[in-house]
Protein backbone atom coordinates (compact mmCIF):
# COMPACT_ATOMS: atom_id res chain seq x y z
CA UNK A 1 0.00 0.00 0.00
CA UNK A 2 3.07 2.18 0.95
CA UNK A 3 4.07 1.89 -2.89
CA UNK A 4 0.67 2.75 -4.08
CA UNK A 5 0.80 6.23 -2.31
CA UNK A 6 3.96 7.45 -3.03
CA UNK A 7 2.58 6.66 -6.83
CA UNK A 8 -0.13 8.80 -6.48
CA UNK A 9 1.46 11.77 -4.79
CA UNK A 10 4.32 11.05 -7.19
CA UNK A 11 4.72 14.82 -8.89
CA UNK A 12 3.44 15.29 -12.24
CA UNK A 13 6.31 15.14 -15.09
CA UNK A 14 7.04 18.59 -16.53
CA UNK A 15 6.00 17.60 -19.88
CA UNK A 16 2.52 18.06 -18.75
CA UNK A 17 2.88 21.45 -17.75
CA UNK A 18 5.31 22.27 -21.01
CA UNK A 19 2.60 21.31 -23.04
CA UNK A 20 -0.39 23.29 -21.04
CA UNK A 21 1.79 26.42 -21.13
CA UNK A 22 2.72 26.11 -24.83
CA UNK A 23 -1.14 26.13 -25.70
CA UNK A 24 -1.08 25.62 -29.02
CA UNK A 25 -0.87 21.93 -29.93
CA UNK A 26 -3.63 21.52 -32.04
CA UNK A 27 -3.02 17.99 -31.19
CA UNK A 28 -3.02 17.16 -27.68
CA UNK A 29 -3.82 13.62 -27.01
CA UNK A 30 -6.97 12.97 -24.88
CA UNK A 31 -4.50 11.27 -21.83
CA UNK A 32 -2.68 14.21 -21.22
CA UNK A 33 -5.54 16.81 -21.21
CA UNK A 34 -7.53 14.21 -18.68
CA UNK A 35 -3.70 13.97 -16.51
CA UNK A 36 -4.13 17.60 -16.45
CA UNK A 37 -7.95 17.74 -15.57
CA UNK A 38 -7.53 15.52 -12.86
CA UNK A 39 -4.68 17.30 -11.05
CA UNK A 40 -6.95 20.49 -10.59
CA UNK A 41 -9.80 20.33 -8.51
CA UNK A 42 -13.26 19.00 -9.14
CA UNK A 43 -14.71 22.56 -9.61
CA UNK A 44 -12.17 23.25 -12.38
CA UNK A 45 -11.70 21.99 -16.16
CA UNK A 46 -9.05 22.55 -19.11
CA UNK A 47 -11.53 23.95 -21.18
CA UNK A 48 -12.59 26.67 -18.43
CA UNK A 49 -8.79 27.11 -17.91
CA UNK A 50 -8.37 28.15 -21.71
CA UNK A 51 -9.40 31.98 -21.21
CA UNK A 52 -7.32 32.72 -18.50
CA UNK A 53 -3.77 31.58 -20.04
CA UNK A 54 -4.44 33.00 -23.57
CA UNK A 55 -2.28 31.53 -26.33
CA UNK A 56 0.10 34.28 -27.48
CA UNK A 57 1.25 34.76 -31.39
CA UNK A 58 5.06 34.94 -29.77
CA UNK A 59 4.12 31.01 -28.08
CA UNK A 60 2.81 29.71 -31.42
CA UNK A 61 6.33 31.16 -33.01
CA UNK A 62 8.79 30.21 -30.43
CA UNK A 63 11.59 27.62 -32.05
CA UNK A 64 10.80 24.99 -28.94
CA UNK A 65 6.78 25.22 -29.67
CA UNK A 66 4.88 21.79 -30.61
CA UNK A 67 3.91 23.61 -33.65
CA UNK A 68 7.41 22.89 -35.40
CA UNK A 69 7.27 19.00 -35.06
CA UNK A 70 5.20 19.36 -37.89
CA UNK A 71 5.81 20.54 -41.62
CA UNK A 72 2.47 22.13 -41.90
CA UNK A 73 -0.16 23.64 -39.60
CA UNK A 74 -3.64 23.08 -41.63
CA UNK A 75 -4.02 20.93 -44.74
CA UNK A 76 -6.94 21.79 -46.69
CA UNK A 77 -9.24 18.70 -48.17
CA UNK A 78 -11.58 20.32 -50.76
CA UNK A 79 -13.43 19.46 -54.32
CA UNK A 80 -11.38 21.40 -56.75
CA UNK A 81 -14.63 23.69 -57.75
CA UNK A 82 -14.66 24.88 -54.52
CA UNK A 83 -10.42 26.12 -55.64
CA UNK A 84 -10.98 29.49 -55.90
CA UNK A 85 -12.80 29.61 -52.32
CA UNK A 86 -10.08 27.96 -50.69
CA UNK A 87 -7.28 29.72 -52.09
CA UNK A 88 -8.99 32.94 -50.54
CA UNK A 89 -9.32 31.24 -47.36
CA UNK A 90 -5.63 30.36 -47.73
CA UNK A 91 -4.37 33.65 -48.55
CA UNK A 92 -6.46 34.88 -45.08
CA UNK A 93 -5.12 32.25 -42.80
CA UNK A 94 -0.99 32.67 -44.09
CA UNK A 95 -1.43 36.68 -43.63
CA UNK A 96 -2.16 36.33 -40.00
CA UNK A 97 -0.01 37.50 -37.68
CA UNK A 98 0.25 33.67 -36.88
CA UNK A 99 1.38 32.85 -40.67
CA UNK A 100 -0.32 29.85 -40.66
CA UNK A 101 1.75 27.54 -43.13
CA UNK A 102 -1.06 25.54 -45.28
CA UNK A 103 -0.75 22.91 -47.74
CA UNK A 104 -2.77 23.16 -50.86
CA UNK A 105 -2.14 20.21 -52.62
CA UNK A 106 -2.84 22.21 -56.35
CA UNK A 107 0.17 24.61 -55.11
CA UNK A 108 2.50 22.78 -52.89
CA UNK A 109 2.51 19.13 -53.58
CA UNK A 110 5.69 17.91 -55.79
CA UNK A 111 5.67 17.60 -59.26
CA UNK A 112 6.91 14.02 -59.88
CA UNK A 113 5.04 12.40 -56.75
CA UNK A 114 2.57 10.15 -56.53
CA UNK A 115 -1.33 11.83 -55.58
CA UNK A 116 -1.70 9.32 -53.41
CA UNK A 117 1.55 9.27 -51.26
CA UNK A 118 1.60 13.17 -51.34
CA UNK A 119 -1.67 13.47 -49.99
CA UNK A 120 -0.77 10.74 -47.33
CA UNK A 121 2.48 12.62 -46.59
CA UNK A 122 0.20 16.51 -46.28
CA UNK A 123 -2.35 14.41 -43.79
CA UNK A 124 0.74 12.93 -41.41
CA UNK A 125 2.50 16.10 -41.86
CA UNK A 126 -0.04 18.43 -40.51
CA UNK A 127 -1.12 19.32 -36.94
CA UNK A 128 -5.16 19.77 -38.12
CA UNK A 129 -6.83 19.38 -41.30
CA UNK A 130 -9.86 21.62 -42.56
CA UNK A 131 -12.25 19.84 -45.19
CA UNK A 132 -14.58 22.00 -46.86
CA UNK A 133 -17.82 20.13 -47.46
CA UNK A 134 -19.91 21.42 -50.20
CA UNK A 135 -21.95 19.66 -52.70
CA UNK A 136 -18.77 19.35 -55.22
CA UNK A 137 -16.81 17.60 -52.13
CA UNK A 138 -19.73 15.33 -51.27
CA UNK A 139 -19.81 13.61 -55.41
CA UNK A 140 -15.99 13.55 -55.53
CA UNK A 141 -14.60 9.97 -54.76
CA UNK A 142 -11.01 11.67 -54.29
CA UNK A 143 -12.44 14.39 -51.55
CA UNK A 144 -14.24 11.44 -49.76
CA UNK A 145 -10.33 9.46 -49.70
CA UNK A 146 -8.96 12.44 -48.16
CA UNK A 147 -11.64 12.53 -45.55
CA UNK A 148 -11.37 9.04 -44.66
CA UNK A 149 -7.31 9.59 -44.41
CA UNK A 150 -7.80 12.49 -42.29
CA UNK A 151 -9.92 10.38 -39.88
CA UNK A 152 -7.52 7.11 -39.84
CA UNK A 153 -5.09 9.40 -38.96
CA UNK A 154 -6.61 10.64 -35.80
CA UNK A 155 -9.33 8.79 -35.17
CA UNK A 156 -10.62 10.00 -31.94
CA UNK A 157 -10.80 13.52 -34.04
CA UNK A 158 -9.58 14.85 -30.85
CA UNK A 159 -10.08 18.90 -32.24
CA UNK A 160 -7.59 18.39 -35.53
CA UNK A 161 -10.42 17.39 -37.84
CA UNK A 162 -12.43 20.72 -38.70
CA UNK A 163 -15.32 20.36 -40.94
CA UNK A 164 -16.47 23.42 -42.81
CA UNK A 165 -20.21 23.54 -44.22
CA UNK A 166 -21.10 25.06 -47.01
CA UNK A 167 -24.89 24.75 -49.37
CA UNK A 168 -25.02 21.44 -47.65
CA UNK A 169 -28.34 19.92 -46.18
CA UNK A 170 -27.98 18.33 -42.95
CA UNK A 171 -29.45 14.85 -44.48
CA UNK A 172 -26.41 14.96 -47.22
CA UNK A 173 -23.75 15.72 -44.46
CA UNK A 174 -21.58 12.91 -44.08
CA UNK A 175 -22.21 10.43 -41.02
CA UNK A 176 -18.54 10.22 -40.56
CA UNK A 177 -18.12 13.63 -39.00
CA UNK A 178 -21.36 13.50 -37.34
CA UNK A 179 -19.60 13.34 -34.17
CA UNK A 180 -17.94 16.75 -34.63
CA UNK A 181 -18.88 19.75 -33.97
CA UNK A 182 -18.48 21.91 -37.34
CA UNK A 183 -18.73 25.51 -39.23
CA UNK A 184 -21.17 26.69 -41.26
CA UNK A 185 -20.50 28.85 -43.68
CA UNK A 186 -22.66 31.80 -44.35
CA UNK A 187 -20.75 35.30 -44.09
CA UNK A 188 -17.35 34.33 -45.38
CA UNK A 189 -15.04 36.78 -43.16
CA UNK A 190 -16.76 35.65 -40.15
CA UNK A 191 -16.25 32.08 -41.09
CA UNK A 192 -12.37 32.42 -42.24
CA UNK A 193 -11.93 34.07 -38.63
CA UNK A 194 -14.18 30.87 -36.80
CA UNK A 195 -11.18 28.35 -38.76
CA UNK A 196 -8.72 30.88 -37.83
CA UNK A 197 -9.40 30.56 -34.03
CA UNK A 198 -9.89 27.16 -34.42
CA UNK A 199 -7.04 25.98 -35.30
CA UNK A 200 -5.09 28.83 -32.86
CA UNK A 201 -7.22 26.56 -30.21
Amino acid sequence: AGWFRRLLHKPKPSSVESSLNSGCSASSSPSSSSAESSSSSPSSSLAGSVPLSPILVSDISASGSARWTKSYDVCICHSEVDLELVEELVSYLEGQPESFRCFLQLRDATPGSAVVTELCDAVQNSHCWVMLITPSFLQDPWCKYQMHQALAEAPMANGRTIPVVKDVDRKDYPRELRSLYYIYMMMKEKSFKQIRDTIVR
